[in-house]
């Protein structure tokens, strides 16, 4: 049996901190919660960027997005940081045996040689219906779209799956994750075993027990209003969306739409909860779980209407912060309400397994927090295109960029106003706040393209 820690990465799509242990009253995630209370729950962890290529290049490099690097969902590390030792790649040359499966770097293809054992396709994997007419569509769709083009129309935005549990991909990535656990065990070599999961990305599909779970007329409508004095650069037209048949191509939604989407949405956490938990129970059933450490990350947040935005590709605090858990031998239970960043997982992982971290290596490790949940976090940074954004533990600050130039500002005080619905920026009292936020930014690149 191997005596250096195994690792064992959940990585989660599109997953905002809308879980019962982060204080969500209304959530039914039984799962995460126990998992959140074995180990250490940070309760305002931040993504590099709100885009799932990009972030999860960022967390497996350690490297900061920048206008050239990082920068969409088609992010290629080897494209974009070829010379970077990649995480899986320094675990394996560390003496490692490295597993994936689903979803953990955006392109299963992407730094193929890091892993022992690459992801096998799943067939149907995106979008991953389930239901004979929604399948029928999307296979239509495929069919007469050219190769290497995405159909424009990807079906429904939900479904109500007349299924079981087991009947959508992220189930199989439970049962082959699983299976290498039980298999790798025994083994001699300590293991880094990845398991990707796709919901709640659009589009939101559960069985229908996920769906009965919240009553679509009991949900809080979010406000839908722009914040005061928004710049434009801040909002978008949640276009992600609206490549699904039952979207409207422009204008708002109505309430009822509204009301099934965020009933989709909830659904789908929950189910992917039963999936964790069954993750879970196989790590204990393996006999690994004394010796194996648990991140359980995610690449950005999303928006349910909150400023009139879906999806994510903002710098509001709902497209960046994210649920982040870490447990294991010597990590106790507590919740971390310092400020973090994505960035900290590549370094806090070296030294929980007691390995070197990289040069390259941007992120400031979270041990500090593992050992004290009280101690104090530090300043986040995040970017999405022309915009630059700090979090700290009062403030968050962006700045959106033109040809040199600061285009547009935001500053909102997140102790009187964690919805941030007024921007504070143009605001002559607080110019020496901003002064001091603009300078934990990085310096603008007359160059840069963004």
């Amino acid at each position: 049996m191997p005596t250096a820690p195994n690792l064992l990465f959940i990585a989660i799509d599109d997953l905002r901190p809308e879980l019962h242990c982060y204080d969500q009253a209304h959530m039914h995630t039984p799962a995460i919660d126990r998992l959140a209370a074995r180990g250490v729950q940070f309760d305002r962890a931040y993504c590099p960027v709100p885009v799932c290529g990009a972030s999860r290049a960022s967390l497996f490099t350690g490297l900061r997005p920048t206008p050239q690097r990082f920068r969409t969902h088609f992010t290629r590390i080897e494209e974009d940081a070829p010379d970077a030792l990649a995480l899986h790649e320094h675990l394996q040359q560390q003496g490692y045996t490295t597993v994936t499966h689903g979803k953990v770097l955006h392109h299963v293809n992407d730094r193929v040689g890091g892993w022992t054992q690459p992801s096998r396709p799943f067939e149907d994997a995106f979008p991953g219906y389930r239901n004979a007419d929604n399948v029928a569509f999307w296979r239509k769709q495929r069919a007469s779209t050219p190769a290497g083009v995405a159909p424009r129309t990807r079906g429904p935005a939900w479904e109500v799956g007349d299924v079981d549990d087991d009947a959508y991909p992220d189930a199989e990535v439970v049962r082959r994750t699983a299976a290498d656990l039980d298999r790798l065990a025994g083994g001699d070599q300590p293991f880094f075993l990845a398991a990707g999961f796709t919901r709640p990305h659009l589009p939101f599909l559960a069985p229908k027990r996920y769906w009965e779970m919240y009553d679509p007329a009991s949900i809080e409508l979010p406000d839908m209003s722009p914040p005061s004095d928004c710049p434009p650069q801040a909002l978008h037209n949640s276009g992600e969306l609206r490549n699904y048949r039952n979207i409207p191509d422009d204008g708002p939604f109505d309430e009822a739409m509204i009301r099934t989407l965020i009933q989709g949405y909830r659904a789908s956490v929950s189910y992917l909860d039963t999936l964790i938990g069954r993750l879970v129970d196989a790590v204990e059933a393996s006999g690994a779980a004394d010796n194996t450490i648990i991140v359980f990350w995610v690449d950005h947040g999303w928006n349910l209407g909150e400023h009139g935005l879906w999806c994510k590709h903002s710098l509001f605090e709902t497209s960046l912060r994210v649920p982040l858990l870490i447990s294991g031998p010597g990590i106790g239970a507590g919740r971390a309400r310092g400020v973090v960043e994505n960035l900290g997982i590549y370094p806090t992982v070296c030294e929980l397994l007691g390995l070197p971290t990289p040069e390259h290596v941007a992120g400031t490790s979270l041990r500090p927090l593992l050992e004290d949940p009280a101690a104090p976090g530090g300043h986040a940074l995040s970017r999405w295109a022309h915009g630059e954004s700090v979090r700290t533990d009062r403030y968050r600050y962006s700045e959106f960029r033109e040809e040199g130039e600061v285009v547009g500002r935001m500053l909102y005080d997140h102790d009187k106003d964690p919805g941030e619905t007024v921007n504070l920026a143009g605001d002559p009292a607080h110019a020496g706040t901003i002064e001091q936020l603009a300078g934990l930014l990085p310096p603008i690149d007359v160059g840069a393209e963004a």
